[in-house]
């Protein structure tokens, strides 16, 4: 990267927000996990709710047929820090199970919700977290499971039909998977595990499948994959999208940034809010040609624009 962002700030008063998804008209359907919506940020700052998705909307992407699909992790208790941080805690007593869920976005019928999926061969989602779509119209996501005091979920990658007709648990166990991105070809897969500080890659293969990434040495991680990245030390990792120039872009908890990857592993850069906030979840691109980029920072409950260094990439779908 030649030059580091500089963030700045669109809208505040959001509740925990996740999951940005840059939309046509300029604005951003992002969720808001304490608000327990699917909700729109104006350019012009303006917070508008699109649907009511309960539990805890974590991750959100548009697919084939213009709707939104949002990963539910269930709901979290949360922590009110005196530095005024807000932070998710572990599992509620209100907990409604992890679930895929379809909110329509245009309408007659627009903000309603549909849950598509809530297990996979006959085993419950636990903590659904981020999704990306890829190319023929199936989509993968992490579920990262729930902590609960005195014990926590192993996690999963699956992949799954936008039309609820199958679901598939393609790697298992993985440590706390947060996010997931595809390379601009849409050749290799990237999850990014949060307690771990790793970063993982496979080839994409097919649908729904994937083999040992080609062109990465070094250890042999979950389900065959490719270490592409780990971080020491106290840092964590959250939700990830990728450039148009292939680089992987990974919310980086504790140090507060937005941690940029190279194809070839290398770290590229750090990039932080004004503000820091240990809480810094993810990034969105406006798209090809645009150099524009939307960062969450949800502990302080705000959003960011900044002009990226590359250009954007073009999702699978949009809206």
């Amino acid at each position: 990267m030649t030059e580091t962002p500089v963030l700045h700030e669109v809208t505040r008063g959001l509740g925990f927000p996740e999951g940005p998804v840059a939309l046509a008209d300029g604005s951003v359907l992002l969720v808001e996990i304490r608000r327990r919506t699917l909700s729109k940020v104006h350019p012009d700052g303006r917070i508008e709710v699109v649907a009511e998705t309960g539990g805890g909307p974590n991750g959100a992407a548009i697919g084939p047929d213009g709707a939104a699909y949002v990963c539910n992790n269930g709901g979290f208790d949360w922590i009110d820090r005196p530095d005024g941080v807000t932070a998710p805690g572990p599992q509620p007593d209100d907990y409604i199970g992890g679930r895929i869920q379809r909110v329509e976005l245009t309408g007659p019928d627009a903000g309603t919700v549909t849950d598509l999926y809530t297990s996979c061969d006959g085993r419950p989602l636990r903590g659904p977290n981020d999704i990306v779509f890829d190319a023929d119209g199936g989509f993968w996501f992490t579920d990262l499971g729930k902590r609960r005091e005195r014990e926590t979920d192993t996690g999963a990658l699956y992949h799954a039909r936008a039309d609820g007709s199958g679901i598939t648990e393609v790697v298992h166990p993985l440590t706390t998977p947060n996010g997931v991105g595809l390379s601009p070809d849409g050749t290799r897969l990237y999850v990014a595990e949060t307690v771990t500080g790793r970063v993982w890659c496979w080839d994409v293969i097919g649908p729904g499948t994937l083999a040992p990434p080609s062109g990465i040495d070094g250890p042999v991680g979950p389900g065959e994959s490719g270490l592409l990245h780990g971080f020491g030390g106290y840092q964590a990792l959250d939700s990830l999208a990728v450039d148009g120039a292939g680089n992987v872009c990974v919310a980086t908890l504790v140090t507060g940034a937005v941690s940029v990857i190279a194809p070839d592993g290398t770290l590229l850069d750090q990039v932080h809010p004004p503000e820091p906030d240990p809480f810094v979840t993810n990034i969105c691109f406006a798209g090809a040609g645009s150099r524009t980029a939307w960062v969450t920072s949800s502990g302080l409950g705000r959003l960011y624009r900044c002009e990226w260094p590359e250009p954007g990439l073009d999702l699978a779908f949009s809206a």
